[in-house]
């Protein structure tokens, strides 16, 4: 039965503190729905970059322990840094596009240089949100989403087939696509027929399906997990920090809509859980926090980070909001964090699996953009919009290096390397400096115009 708001040891308000018996199954529910997808952004970026066995285990810890310093800062708010907010904060998908663009490019100490600046520009759209929020409607917020999740479709779809190893003589063989398929039917099934905690765990019991089938057919390695140390402190700069221009300009353009969206993560947690709208100071603390975050991961190694979407509908689902659930989630991030085993186990599941289990969660992501881009209303001058916003986005990058020879190279990094810049771009500006029409004014001036023909 839901307890009163009042009562301390209630799981259903934000100061409640619940026994750990009770908060323990909540808090692990958190984990689950957060885990796999905190590491999966390393694994994809490592492996696209070539980095050694060790390399990838020391960014899949960096990656849990930013996942917990961030999700600790935004529960414990300092001088207006943090949301105090039930919210997890984690390594995010939507900026792998650019992470791969500027890593493939400049390497990763660019990525983490960037990194910085990306998180002092959210920094300063935390302080201005509330005035810049009118500028991002759900259409425009909703256009980068959608040119998120496509241009991640062909990443995913190279992992199924093996990942980036076109020297394996087994790229693109039948174990590969079999394994992947296999991976991506387990997540479905779970996910259209689970209930509870297997509907939840639906893309983690898939990864394990896989690894599984992986192992009898004999392409997982074990070598990295038999040197990892059961213990390790997370590393204090292990990469230089390097700062292209061109790269800068990319990583601060998608920090500046990932702290939008973050409106939209924070919005849905006070309204679909504490049935309230979120305070201006909330919202401005929550950006500000991931901020922070994403400049003290560069530090560490780890890579941007984000608020995660899964862990707000699962506090919408069960209406928990108590923060000493998502402090105890923190706690448990950490931990896995501190233990380079862990990492090693991560790194050796072989990238056809995980290509079918992240498959369908960029499709979840595309889809996401699409509900959003419709929350407005789709007449002529917002499709057109849109739809050029998505046209040349994706467009640019598929097309011949040729047919971009002539243009400097800070415009191929910013705007040619990955779809999502040039999309965000396109769809802000012409939301700007187009005039707005509704749909009924837009069936007003063709009524006005048979009118004039008669």
């Amino acid at each position: 039965m839901k307890k009163s708001s009042t009562d301390n040891n209630s799981l259903f308000s934000l100061e409640g503190n619940p026994s750990l018996s009770v908060v323990m199954p909540m808090s692990l529910q958190h984990l689950l729905a957060m885990i796999v997808g905190n590491v999966l952004p390393a694994l994809v970026l490592s492996g696209a970059i070539g980095f050694s066995p060790s390399q990838q285990i020391q960014l899949v810890q960096a990656s849990m322990f930013i996942a917990a310093i961030g999700t600790l800062i935004q529960s414990f708010p300092i001088f207006g840094v943090g949301a105090k907010l039930p919210v997890i904060i984690g390594v995010s998908f939507a900026y792998i596009p650019t992470i791969l663009a500027i890593g493939g490019q400049y390497g990763i100490g660019a990525v983490l240089g960037t990194q910085v600046i990306g998180g002092i520009t959210a920094f300063i759209v935390g302080i201005f949100i509330k005035k810049i929020r009118k500028y991002f409607p759900p259409m425009v917020a909703g256009t980068v989403v959608f040119t998120i999740g496509l241009s991640l479709y062909r990443v995913a779809v190279n992992y199924m087939a093996g990942g980036f190893q076109a020297a394996d003589p087994r790229y693109g063989g039948l174990v590969y696509w079999g394994i992947a398929i296999l991976t991506l039917v387990v997540v479905l099934l779970c996910n259209m027929f689970g209930r509870g905690y297997i509907k939840l765990a639906a893309i983690l019991i898939g990864i394990v399906v896989g690894y599984i089938a992986s192992l009898m057919a004999g392409i997982v390695s074990f070598s990295s997990i038999q040197s990892a140390a059961w213990f390790n402190l997370p590393a204090i700069m292990p990469y230089k920090l390097e700062f292209p221009v061109a790269a800068v300009v990319s990583m601060a353009v998608m920090y500046v809509v990932n702290s939008v969206q973050a409106v939209g993560d924070l919005s849905g947690t006070t309204v679909g859980g504490m049935d309230r709208e979120a305070t201006d100071e909330e919202l401005s603390g929550g950006i500000k926090a991931n901020g922070v975050t994403s400049i003290i991961g560069s530090l560490l190694g780890a890579l941007p980070t984000a608020t995660y979407s899964q862990n707000v509908g699962i506090v919408v689902m069960t209406k928990v909001v108590s923060l000493k659930v998502f402090r105890v989630t923190a706690l448990m991030i950490l931990f896995a964090g501190f233990i380079p085993k862990f990492g090693a186990v991560m790194t050796s599941i072989p990238q056809c699996v995980i290509g079918g289990a992240t498959i369908s969660v960029f499709a979840q992501i595309t889809m996401t953009g699409m509900r959003l881009i419709v929350q407005d209303e789709m007449s002529v001058r917002n499709s057109t919009i849109v739809g050029l916003g998505i046209a040349l986005g994706m467009g640019i990058t598929q097309i011949p290096k040729e047919g971009l020879q002539y243009l400097p190279g800070w415009f191929n990094m910013v705007f040619a390397s990955s779809p999502v810049v040039l999309a965000t771009v396109v769809v802000f500006m012409l939301n700007i400096l187009l005039p707005k029409k509704t749909l009924a004014e837009e069936k007003a001036e063709r009524e006005a115009m048979e009118k004039s023909n008669k």
